[in-house]
């Protein structure tokens, strides 16, 4: 049984997801004598889209002639659009403001997760569509060949929807972007629905008439990032911590190609005023090694929904989306909701 309590509360993260309307950003454009390849802008979604997203714009890198290129970024999109072009033969240096652990990617809720909630339905296009369907192809394959590896803190987990209506979704707890809608340009081996199970009164121990099982695929953000960089620093890999302020700090690389992974940083480097802050927010209470699920519900009496994310760093409670915030401060009022709604739903398990 999950042991939630203010007593057991060891920290409380705060993440900027870096939302567009229109979605993400991944396309080439030269920059005097330099070809820039933005790779950015995934709302929270950057652990599940990055793989993908990286091998497509190492792929735009080949159309170059040389073999040299830096990364700005040093989060989840940098690091593994590094290590694609590493596997393309490229010699590449990271350069970044931040490293692990210390950049967004560290403080996600981490799993395979790419919804469509990342664009407004009025700025889809069909080619962002297209690239949208080929990253989350290339990078759930590519997570599921980590799944259970050694060190990478990847690994299937079942989720249960504790509910009276098993019919309602699953509150969208690790969704990328407020308004989360069905996922439909997800074939449906990608989706947890597929492996839907609804057990009924005395099946389960949570305090409702339901709970709804499905299973995904979860990542551990200190292990995960940690080894990446390891892998990167293994294949020849460099970092450099500097800060770039405006393009023209570009041309001082001796890289002709460059790969931006930015983030919310690409607002005042290149410019991208559409880009905004959707502020996340994790409390985290001491592990549990024997719990081994994530669990979401709500009791009749609760305005806010309950749910808990077990890791080997912490059992992380609630989530919150505030779109337009850039304070990196606790929201104490969100952290009061969330916690009280856990330890009030869990407290109410059967044994």
């Amino acid at each position: 049984m999950p042991r939630i309590s203010w007593e057991r509360v060891i920290r409380t993260t705060v993440g900027l997801r870096p939302h567009r309307d229109s979605g993400f950003v991944l396309k080439a454009e030269r920059l005097d004598d330099k070809t820039v390849i933005h790779d950015y802008g995934f709302g929270g979604a950057g652990m599940s889209l990055a793989w993908g997203c990286g091998a497509m714009a190492a792929d735009m890198a080949l159309e170059h002639n040389t073999r040299k290129a830096a990364v700005l970024g040093c989060g989840s999109p940098g690091l593994t659009a590094a290590r694609q072009l590493q596997r393309r033969g490229f010699e590449v240096t990271i350069y970044a403001m931040s490293v692990p652990p210390d950049t967004t990617s560290n403080k996600s809720y981490a799993g395979f997760t790419p919804t469509t909630a990342l664009v407004a339905n009025e700025r889809r296009t069909p080619a962002w569509d297209e690239q949208f369907r080929q990253a989350a192809d290339l990078s759930y394959r590519q997570l599921q060949l980590l799944a259970g590896a050694p060190n990478w803190g990847v690994y299937w987990i079942d989720s249960y929807n504790a509910t009276d209506d098993p019919i309602e979704p699953r509150p969208a707890a690790g969704a990328a972007a407020p308004g989360g809608r069905e996922d439909d340009l997800l074939p449906q081996y990608m989706r947890p629905e597929r492996t839907r199970e609804v057990l009924g009164p005395g099946e389960h121990p949570f305090p409702t008439r339901y709970a709804v099982r499905t299973s995904s695929l979860a990542i551990e953000p200190s292990i995960y990032l940690d080894k990446l960089v390891g892998d990167f620093i293994l294949f020849g890999g460099k970092i450099v911590v500097r800060k770039f302020d405006t393009p023209r700090d570009l041309m001082s690389l001796p890289e002709p190609i460059v790969v931006n992974c930015t983030g919310l940083g690409s607002k005042s480097l290149f410019n991208d005023e559409e880009l905004v802050p959707i502020k996340g927010q994790l409390t985290f209470c001491i592990p549990q090694s024997e719990l081994k699920y994530r669990a979401f519900g709500r009791l009749p009496t609760s305005a806010v929904a309950a749910s808990i994310s077990p890791r080997s760093d912490g059992i992380g409670v609630g989530n919150m989306m505030e779109r337009g915030n850039w304070s990196l401060d606790p929201n104490l009022e969100v952290r009061q909701q969330n916690m009280d709604a856990a330890i009030q739903f869990f407290a109410a398990m059967r044994a």
